[in-house]
């Protein structure tokens, strides 16, 4: 994934910039940079961030770097920002985003006269040097923005920084947020609408699909008005977003409460707000006995979620069912990494389990509910199940945060999974189907209310030993976020563009 920040100011702006681009720490974890201009034209640093947080890393550049406009940039893959001299003048250049077609637009940047590109470790070129090229080819800086918008398949947001100012252009479809900030004296452009809170800045607006301003201490230009269609990625509120954000008007952890209170609901069976007992179960309140209207009825006797992201469902789960909130392990954050950095899925994994301690007299003899906001490859989850039960838990109930992961997303780089059979689901699908499984089938396995669908889930439940097991309908994860269903991007669980 990857993150980015922008500052244009009457005054210095490298501590704004600083502090914007660390609030994005959460979106990557291998490279982060920082460029600025001013008097003494660009200046420029990038570092290695896969050991040791952003903070520490640039605390001395930010005594050595100078100006009043800058772009920031946290990266899981590319090193970035890059500095860039061509016939439309000297930028600096920051993207976020997923290139589908790069064979292509590499060939064609050839046979177009373009010499040669800078090759990264692994024989990769750097997405966003393509990107800049691609801007290149046109006559001027918007030209090359709206013709980089076209010809990329996938989706790129793009910041650009000049002498003029800063130019923000927010990806074709909106998948990913573009929002600025102002105060007195300055303006800042962010993936993050909170990394500008604490800084002073108030929020100004959020750019459309498409959409292409210029940014300086004076105001913000419009240079291309935004496309009507939009597709912005529902996982962002799902899993990668701050609980602090909001995309297009809708909070993150606001999001997460909801999410978590349509679970207990389709748990529950019946509705919690005129309850007052059923002959299913003669409870005198749902909050008794869950599924009450179903034969599978459990009886947690506390709600727990996933550290961390899983936390905010959990809480909208247990507000809405009236079964305690409970912490049965604490994520131990003091030193231990985010568990997808090491490029090694074992060495994730471990990471993954030496974070979580358990709390012994919050699950020995306990039955838990735990929600956790996805299942990908179910290795991580698989685990921790494990642990719970050799730490003395009765049962765990399992409650995903959203529908299942069929498809590998297109349009951003979620993931370093190279094969969609990393996902489970797929990997169950093609034991029980072969290795040739057409895109109907795939969407019927996709249909919460096909009997494929029902098997697939009951095939999970057993082979990650969940007591029970059920995830979020997307019907649902979609009046969750509360937006129209053509509005969002909810390709990696139904396959639908």
């Amino acid at each position: 994934m990857g993150g980015f920040f922008g500052v244009t100011s009457k005054n210095d702006c490298v501590m704004d910039l600083f502090f914007g681009t660390d609030y994005h720490s959460h979106l990557g974890t291998r490279r982060g940079g920082m460029a600025v201009y001013g008097k003494n034209g660009f200046q420029r640093s990038i570092h290695n961030i896969e050991n040791s947080p952003f903070r520490t890393k640039f605390e001395r550049d930010v005594e050595e770097l100078s100006g009043s406009s800058g772009i920031g940039s946290i990266s899981d893959n590319e090193p970035q920002p890059l500095l860039i001299q061509s016939h439309l003048g000297s930028y600096a250049i920051v993207t976020v985003g997923k290139i589908n077609n790069e064979e292509e637009l590499i060939r064609q940047a050839f046979e177009n006269g373009h010499i040669h590109f800078m090759e990264m470790s692994g024989g990769r070129i750097n997405a966003t040097e393509l990107t800049a090229s691609l801007i290149n080819q046109k006559q001027s800086l918007v030209e090359g923005l709206l013709y980089a918008q076209e010809l990329i398949e996938g989706s790129m947001s793009i910041l650009l920084l000049t002498p003029e100012g800063i130019y923000a252009s927010r990806d074709r479809y909106g998948r990913t947020p573009v929002v600025i900030g102002q105060k007195d004296d300055a303006y800042c452009v962010s993936f993050e609408s909170f990394a500008y809170i604490n800084l002073g800045y108030h929020d100004c607006t959020e750019l459309g699909p498409g959409e292409i301003v210029l940014i300086n201490p004076s105001g913000i230009q419009s240079l291309s008005q935004p496309r009507a269609e939009m597709k912005i990625c529902s996982f962002l509120w799902v899993y990668y977003g701050y609980p602090t954000s909001s995309y297009e008007g809708v909070n993150v952890e606001e999001m997460r409460y909801r999410c978590g209170e349509i679970l207990a609901k389709r748990d529950i069976g019946c509705d919690q707000a005129n309850c007052g007992g059923c002959t299913n179960c003669g409870a005198s309140s749902p909050a008794t006995k869950l599924s009450c209207v179903n034969d599978d009825a459990i009886h947690p006797d506390i709600v727990a979620g996933v550290p961390d992201s899983g936390t905010a469902h959990a809480i909208g789960y247990a507000n809405q069912s009236s079964i305690p909130f409970a912490r049965p392990f604490i994520k131990y954050t003091p030193t231990w990494p985010r568990s997808f950095m090491p490029q090694n899925q074992s060495q994730r994994n471990l990471i993954a389990k030496m974070k979580l301690i358990p709390v012994d007299a919050l699950i020995r003899g306990k039955s838990l509910l735990l929600i956790d906001d996805s299942i990908v490859r179910g290795t991580q989850l698989g685990e921790t199940t494990e642990f719970l039960y050799q730490s003395g838990a009765r049962e765990v109930h399992i409650r995903p945060a959203c529908p299942p992961l069929l498809f590998g997303c297109k349009y951003l780089n979620f993931s370093r999974s190279n094969s969609e059979l990393d996902l489970i689901t797929r990997r169950i699908i093609q034991e029980r189907e072969g290795k040739q499984v057409s895109s109907e089938l795939l969407f019927d396995y996709a249909n919460p209310d096909s009997q494929n669908y029902a098997e697939m889930i009951e095939e999970i439940r057993k082979r990650l030993n969940f007591t029970s097991l059920k995830y979020h309908r997307l019907d649902d994860l979609i009046e969750s976020i509360g937006l129209p269903a053509n509005r969002l991007c909810t390709y990696c669980w139904n396959g639908k563009e």
